[in-house]
C-alpha cells in the first residue's frame, strides 16, 4: 500500500503542468535525436544538461532536480523510439540498441510495408515501456530497503562490480574498455582531496581545484567528438528514405507480433537490470530468440515482422529496467544512465539506497513521469511518422553549428568560464580520437562519476576496520559482488582464448 500511495504521489507531481511540459519537450527531443543517425541518447543527454539548468531557475532546489531528471530521461527512453525510424526506412541505425531492427525493418520497408514496420515498433516499444515501470514500481522500494544494509565496504566492492559490468561488454575490445575505465578513475582524482586538503594533478592551476567538471567532459566526448568525427570523416547519409504508404499494421501483422513484444519486453526488462548489458545485447537476444523459436525462420532477415517487434521491445524495456540500479542502488549500467547520475548528483541528489527517503518527490516523480511519457511517445509517433521521417533529411551543415552553439553555451552557462571552454574542445579532440580508434566512451565517463565514490567508501571502509583490508573479503555481500566482478571480466577473456584455440585446432 505504501507503494501505491508514493506513486499516486508522484502522479500528483509529474502531472504538474510545467513537469508535464518537461515531460512532452523531452521524449519530442529524444524522438529526434534517435531519428537523427550519429547522435544518439548519450549524446543528446549531455548536450541537454546545461539546458535543463537554465530551464530550471526559477524553481526551487527539489522542484528543478525533479523537472531536470523528467526532461532527461524522456530524452533517453524517446531516443530508443526514435532510432527505429532511421533503421527502418534508411537501413541505418539512428542508435546502437536499433542495429538489431535494421535485419528485417528495412526489408520491409522496401516491400512497401515500412508504415506496419514503424507502428508496430512504436506499440512494441509502449508495451514494453509499461511492463518496465510496472518492475521499476514493484521492485525500486524493496530494493532499497535491502540497500540500505549495505555497509562501506560492500558499496565499494558494488561499485567497482559496476564498473566491471559496463568494462567487460563495452566494445569490441576488453582491454581498451579497461583503459577506458581507468582513464576515467584518473581524471575523478584530479583536484583537491576532500580529506587531505592536498591538491592532486591540479599543477598549480586554480581552475583545478575543484576537479574536472562532469558536464564539459561528457558533452566533449559524446557532442563535440561525434561533431569532429563528422566534420573530419564526412559522414553524411546517402542511402535513399524508403516511402512510407499505409501506416496501421495489418491484422496479421498485430497476430504475429504479439508473442515477440511480450518475450521482447520481459527478455529486456530482467537483461536492463543486470547493469553493464544495455540495450543493444537485449535487442541482439531477442531476435536470436524470436528467430529460434520460429515456425519459419527461413523469413528472418527478409522482412520478418518478429524481427521488428522483438528487439524494439527489448531495447525499449531495458532501458527502463536499467533505471532500477541507478535509483535503487547508485549504479548506472550503462554510459546514458551514468549521464543521468552526474546530472542528479549536480542537482545534489545522490542516486542509491536513500534516494527513495530523501528525495520522495524526484525519484517516485520521475517512475510516474515515465508512464505519462510513454503514453505520450505512443500518441505522437503514430500520427506523426511521416513527419518524424522527414527530420532525416536534416541537412548536416544546419545541424553541426547548432549543436556547436549548443555545447558552448550550455557549458559556460554553468561554470561561467573560459577555461572551461578550452577543457570543452579539447574533451571533444580527444571524443574523436577515442572513439576512431574504436576506444569505448560509456567506461570512461562510468570512471568519472563513481571514482570519488569509490575512493570515498573506500576510506570509510579502511576508517571502520582500522586500515585492515581483510574487511572487502571478511563481508559476505562484499566478497560476492567482488567475485561476480572478478567473473564478469575472466569468463569473457577465458572464452575467447577457448575460441582461439578452436580455430588453430581447425586450421
Amino acid at each position: 500500500m505504501d507503494t501505491l500511495q508514493y506513486l499516486m504521489n508522484g502522479f500528483a507531481t509529474a502531472l504538474q503542468w510545467h513537469n508535464l511540459l518537461f515531460a512532452f519537450i523531452g521524449v519530442m527531443i529524444g524522438t529526434m535525436v534517435g531519428v537523427l543517425p550519429g547522435i544518439g541518447p548519450l549524446s543528446g543527454v549531455a548536450l541537454l544538461i546545461p539546458v535543463t539548468s537554465s530551464l530550471t531557475s526559477g524553481l526551487s532546489p527539489e522542484e528543478a532536480a525533479t523537472s531536470s531528471i523528467i526532461l532527461l530521461a524522456g530524452v533517453y527512453y524517446g531516443a530508443m523510439y526514435g532510432g527505429s525510424t532511421t533503421s527502418i526506412l534508411l537501413n541505418t541505425p539512428g542508435e546502437a540498441s536499433s542495429v538489431a531492427t535494421v535485419m528485417d525493418g528495412y526489408p520491409m520497408a522496401k516491400q512497401g510495408r515500412a508504415g506496419s514496420a514503424l507502428a508496430i515498433s512504436a506499440i512494441g516499444s509502449f508495451f514494453a515501456g509499461i511492463v518496465s515501470l510496472v518492475g521499476l514500481v514493484l521492485l525500486a522500494k524493496p530494493l532499497a530497503n535491502v540497500a540500505l544494509k549495505i555497509g562501506p565496504a560492500d558499496e565499494c566492492s558494488l561499485m567497482i562490480l559496476g564498473l566491471c559490468a559496463v568494462s567487460g561488454l563495452a566494445g569490441k575490445s576488453i582491454t581498451k574498455a579497461l583503459m577506458m575505465t581507468v582513464f576515467g578513475l584518473l581524471l575523478a582524482t584530479i583536484g583537491i582531496d576532500a580529506v587531505s586538503g592536498v591538491s592532486r594533478f591540479t599543477f598549480d592551476i586554480p581552475e583545478l581545484y575543484q576537479g574536472f567538471e562532469f558536464l564539459t567532459v561528457a558533452v566533449g566526448v559524446f557532442a563535440l567528438g561525434e561533431v569532429f568525427k563528422t566534420i573530419i570523416e564526412g559522414n553524411e547519409n546517402q542511402g535513399e528514405i524508403a516511402k512510407i504508404k499505409r501506416i496501421m499494421p495489418t491484422r496479421q501483422d498485430l497476430k504475429d507480433s504479439v508473442g515477440p513484444i511480450i518475450r521482447g519486453s520481459l527478455l529486456g526488462f530482467f537483461k536492463g537490470i543486470v547493469p553493464g548489458s544495455g540495450a543493444s545485447v537485449a535487442s541482439f537476444l531477442s531476435y536470436m530468440l524470436e528467430k529460434k523459436i520460429s515456425k519459419h525462420p527461413e523469413k528472418f532477415g527478409h522482412g520478418a515482422i518478429e524481427g521488428v517487434a522483438g528487439p524494439e521491445s527489448a531495447n525499449n524495456a531495458a532501458s527502463g529496467g536499467a533505471m532500477i540500479p541507478l535509483l535503487t542502488l547508485g549504479i548506472p549500467g550503462t554510459g546514458t544512465t551514468a549521464i543521468l547520475m552526474g546530472a542528479l548528483i549536480m542537482y545534489n541528489v545522490q542516486p542509491g539506497p536513500l534516494l527513495f527517503d530523501e528525495h520522495p518527490q524526484v525519484a517516485w516523480g520521475l517512475i510516474a513521469s515515465m508512464f505519462i511519457g510513454n503514453l505520450m511517445l505512443l500518441l505522437l509517433n503514430m500520427p506523426l511518422v511521416k513527419v518524424f521521417a522527414k527530420i532525416i533529411e536534416t541537412p548536416t551543415k544546419y545541424l553541426i553549428p547548432g549543436i556547436i552553439a549548443l555545447s558552448f553555451f550550455g557549458v559556460y552557462v554553468v561554470q561561467v568560464s573560459v577555461f572551461n571552454l578550452g577543457l570543452l574542445l579539447f574533451f571533444g579532440l580527444i571524443g574523436y580520437f577515442l572513439s576512431k580508434n574504436d576506444y569505448p566512451m560509456a567506461p570512461l565517463v562510468l570512471g568519472l562519476v563513481l571514482g570519488p565514490m569509490i575512493e570515498n567508501n573506500l576510506r570509510r571502509a579502511l576508517t571502520a576496520s582500522n586500515g585492515d583490508y581483510s574487511i572487502f573479503v571478511s563481508r559476505p555481500a562484499s566478497l560476492i559482488f567482488l567475485i561476480i566482478a572478478f567473473a564478469w571480466m575472466a569468463v569473457p577473456v577465458i572464452l575467447k582464448m577457448k575460441g582461439k584455440k578452436v580455430i588453430v585446432e581447425e586450421a
